[in-house]
C-alpha cells in the first residue's frame, strides 16, 4: 500500500542538506530562496548542516542522517526539501531511522532522488521527484515547475494532470533581466522509440540514474519486496534521467538494472532530457533507448520535462501514473491511489 502526505497552506519547510551545502558563493542564491518560500505564505526551518559544505558534502554521513531524522520526528516540520542535489548522499543512507519516517513529503531530485526512491521502497511512503529548494527562488514560475504545489497538495484517492512543457531550457542567455530563473528557448517535444503516439500505464519509480544504480544489490535497493509486498504485482513505470553519464555508461547502467531484476514486472520506461549522454564510438542515446525497448519487448518515451534540463514535472514515487504522447505533446496524470 502507498501512503500519501498532503501539503497544506502555510506548511513548515524544513531544509536539511542531505548532499551538498550552502557555501558562500551559493549563499545569495539559497537566501533568495528562503526569502520567496516566505513570501509564498510557507515557514522554513534552517537544519545545522545548510551552512556546511567541504569536501563533496555537507558535513559527515551520520550528521546529515540524524537531521534528516530529527526533521522527520519534528512536528513542527511539514516536508523536507534539501537546498539542491550533490555528489554523497549515499553516505547517509545507513543513518537513517525507516522505522521512524512519517507521513511527510521530501521533494528533490539528482542526487536527492536517491533518498527519495530508498523511503519509498522501504517504507511504501510517496515521494516527490521535482524541482529543488533552489530551483524555487523566481519572482515568477514557469508553469511546469509551479506545479509542484498543486501535485503535493493532491489528497490521498485524488489526482492531478500535468502536460509538457511548451518549451526547455536550451543554450544561449537571456535577452536581459527576467523574473524567471529559467531560460526556456527551445520547443519541447517528447520523443518515443517506436515513432508513434504511446500511452502508458503504472506504478511510478525512478530517479537519477547516475545515483541510484549504486544500491542494486543493496538493502535499500529492494524493488522485488516493494512490488510483492508494497503495489502487489502492479506494473513499474520507471521514469530516468542521466546527469553527466556518456551514453555507453548509462548503457551499462541499464544492462546492470536488467540483471538485478529491477525491470522485471515493468510497463514501460520514460527517461528525462539530460546535458549527458554523449556518444561513444557512434553509440547514442537513441541507440540506447531502442537496444532497451527491443530487449524489454516494451515501450520507451524519452526527451520528456523531468530531470536536469528545465523545467520539469513532479513525479510522485508509487502513485499510478497514465502517459500520453501525441505528435509530440505529452500528458501525465497521476492517482494517488493505495
Amino acid at each position: 500500500m502507498i501512503t500519501y502526505p498532503v501539503l497544506k497552506p502555510g506548511a513548515a519547510i524544513g531544509v536539511t542538506a542531505s548532499s551538498f551545502g550552502v557555501d558562500e558563493l551559493s549563499k545569495d542564491i539559497f537566501e533568495e530562496a528562503v526569502a520567496r518560500m516566505q513570501e509564498r505564505g510557507y515557514q522554513v526551518i534552517l537544519g545545522q548542516t545548510v551552512y556546511k559544505k567541504g569536501k563533496a558534502k555537507s558535513a559527515p554521513g551520520k550528521e546529515r542522517g540524524m537531521e534528516f531524522n530529527q526533521m522527520m520526528q519534528d512536528e513542527s516540520v511539514d516536508l523536507i526539501i534539501p537546498p539542491w542535489g550533490g555528489e554523497l548522499l549515499i553516505e547517509m543512507l545507513e543513518f537513517i531511522d525507516f522505522d521512524q519516517v512519517q507521513g511527510k513529503w521530501i521533494l528533490g531530485f539528482s542526487d536527492i532522488s536517491l533518498l527519495l526512491l530508498t523511503i519509498t521502497l522501504r517504507t511504501g511512503i510517496a515521494t516527490a521527484h521535482g524541482p529543488s529548494f533552489g530551483d524555487l527562488r523566481g519572482q515568477r514560475t514557469d508553469e511546469t515547475t509551479a506545479m509542484w504545489q498543486k501535485v503535493l497538495a493532491t489528497p490521498s484517492g485524488g489526482s492531478i494532470l500535468q502536460h509538457s512543457s511548451q518549451k526547455h531550457q536550451g543554450k544561449g542567455e537571456p535577452d536581459g533581466p527576467s523574473p524567471y530563473i529559467f531560460h526556456l528557448n527551445t520547443k519541447t517535444g517528447w520523443k518515443t522509440v517506436s515513432g508513434k503516439d504511446e500511452a502508458l500505464t503504472g506504478r511510478l519509480l525512478g530517479g537519477c540514474i547516475d545515483i541510484i544504480r549504486h544500491i542494486i544489490g543493496t538493502p535499500y535497493g529492494d524493488v522485488k519486496r516493494f512490488n510483492e509486498e508494497i503495489i502487489h504485482g502492479e506494473p513499474i513505470l520507471w521514469y530516468l534521467e542521466n546527469c553527466e553519464l556518456n551514453a555507453v555508461d548509462v548503457r551499462r547502467s541499464l544492462v546492470q538494472m536488467r540483471y538485478a531484476g529491477w525491470f522485471d514486472n515493468c510497463s514501460g520506461i520514460l527517461f528525462g532530457r539530460s546535458g549527458g549522454n554523449q556518444p561513444v564510438d557512434n553509440y547514442t542515446a537513441e541507440d540506447l533507448y531502442r537496444d532497451l525497448s527491443e530487449e524489454l519487448q516494451l515501450p520507451v518515451i524519452y526527451e520528456m520535462d523531468f530531470g536536469h534540463v528545465p523545467p520539469q514535472m513532479t513525479l510522485i514515487n508509487g502513485a499510478y501514473a497514465e502517459v500520453e504522447v501525441m505528435n509530440g505533446q505529452g500528458n501525465l496524470k497521476q492517482y494517488f491511489r493505495e
